[in-house]
């Protein structure tokens, strides 16, 4: 489903001059059917409680579903956009890492739906997220 030839160092190359270069997402592994990524937590991804941020997990979430969504597209005449994404937020996280997890619930011609887990060091969820995009034609 995502294409074989894409690479841990091509994904973590495009993310340099990006939000995800600024909060240290770094991709981890891509596979058949998932793409992985962590991330660190600490002061630039804390909220004033001192707690990881709702906000910093969705661009965590929305990244891993984009980057899966681009790279399951066969035809070079579409792309993805992000249509709709949801979260839901299990457990705090003060600091280490999280990491997070994104499969496909759903690739059709026009619309992909993809699920993301993020969970702490323990492997615990701390965070379930939808992503809904939409396959659109390049212009």
């Amino acid at each position: 489903m995502i294409q074989r030839n894409v690479t841990i160092e091509q994904l973590n190359k495009m993310s340099k001059n990006t939000m995800m270069q600024h909060l240290d997402i770094e991709f981890t592994e891509v596979g058949e059917d998932f793409v992985r990524a962590k991330m660190p937590v600490d002061h630039r991804h804390h909220q004033p409680y001192g707690l990881l941020h709702g906000g910093a997990s969705v661009v965590l979430a929305e990244t891993l579903g984009s980057v899966a969504a681009h790279y399951s597209v066969k035809d070079p005449n579409k792309l993805t956009v992000g249509l709709e994404i949801n979260a839901n937020h299990m457990k705090s996280v003060r600091s280490g890492f999280v990491v997070g997890t994104a499969h496909p619930l759903h690739i059709g011609k026009s619309t992909q739906v993809w699920e993301i887990k993020i969970v702490n060091e323990q492997d615990e969820l701390v965070c379930v997220s939808r992503l809904t995009m939409a396959v659109i034609e390049r212009k």
